[in-house]
């Protein structure tokens, strides 16, 4: 990928925006363009999250893992390398932007990604159980939020999703646990607005399901890094627990159930925070104050 994406010729173009989570910053652009990249992360098998990739493609040892590493070491070098390239980051979350100065030390401007909350709505009630949705792969610790709540039989669980880790999560399953598999985009949207909670226990860069349930003025119990300590605020629109284990996650449902504070409202109104104009006007502004700065002063320079 990194080969593939310096064939794009855009010799022609005074602006270019890439929108990265790997290698799109990685196109060559001149001194006379403008280069402004959208990172939604680093690299992030290659740079901090390595040791988590190789393990969960059980390739920790052996030839192949010799073979990945070495690959690895080199995709970091062509990463630094290129991020000379781009004139201004913007970062999708300011977790992102932390990654960005660790890895690059560029300073960056965040503008959180787009969310379609007009399309999750409040419903009219409550139904008696909690919700988690995404693809059943390892990093979106899906595994942690079934086991959690096998040791809680007296609540109700929904599992939205597919993926790879299928198996293993059907294995950890109990009785007071439905797993569902793919559901249309209508069936998901019913269940998150009647759900009691959304369970989140990823560690994700910004985290865009989170902030769909509090559109749908579901409160959300989420691992308290990443993305999702910048989308929910803790005791209000939702808890954050602190470790990605069992004990913690029971504890956060626990602080729940406590506090009958959450308010749909409250809910939906810091969901809109991230709507898609607000996007679209932080971005169109954000471009046409930096072409204008630079092509002012590529005109000065001309002059000199």
């Amino acid at each position: 990928m990194p080969i593939a994406i310096e064939q794009f010729d855009l010799s022609t173009y005074d602006v270019v925006i890439s929108s990265s989570y790997a290698v799109a910053k990685g196109v060559i652009t001149g001194p006379r363009q403008l280069h402004i990249c959208y990172c939604h992360s680093p690299i992030r098998y290659a740079w901090d999250l390595q040791h988590q990739y190789l393990a969960e493609a059980n390739i920790v040892r052996g030839i192949k893992s010799i073979f990945a590493r070495i690959i690895l070491h080199y995709i970091r070098l062509w990463d630094v390398r290129t991020s000379s390239g781009v004139d201004v980051f913007v970062a999708n979350s300011n977790f992102i932007a932390k990654r960005i100065w660790k890895v690059y030390r560029r300073k960056s401007t965040v503008i959180y990604p787009p969310v379609e909350v007009d399309n999750f709505t409040p419903g009219t009630e409550k139904g008696g159980f909690y919700l988690t949705a995404s693809r059943l792969v390892p990093y979106k610790r899906v595994d942690l939020i079934v086991a959690a709540f096998a040791k809680m039989p007296d609540k109700k669980l929904i599992v939205i999703g597919n993926g790879p880790e299928m198996d293993k999560i059907r294995s950890l399953a109990t009785p007071n646990i439905k797993i569902l598999g793919y559901q249309s985009f209508e069936s998901m949207r019913d269940y998150m607005r009647r759900a009691q909670a959304f369970i989140f226990a990823a560690e994700e860069d910004f985290g865009i399901v989170p902030v769909e349930a509090q559109a749908c003025g579901t409160p959300v119990i989420a691992y308290g890094q990443g993305g999702s300590a910048e989308t929910i605020i803790d005791g209000r629109t939702g808890i954050l627990f602190p470790e990605q284990t069992v004990d913690s996650l029971i504890d956060a449902v626990s602080k729940f159930e406590l506090n009958s504070d959450f308010k749909p409202e409250d809910c939906r109104t810091n969901a809109l925070r991230f709507s898609g104009e607000r996007f679209e006007n932080e971005v169109r502004k954000l471009v046409n104050d930096l072409i204008e700065m630079h092509f002012r002063d590529r005109k000065n320079n001309n002059r000199e």
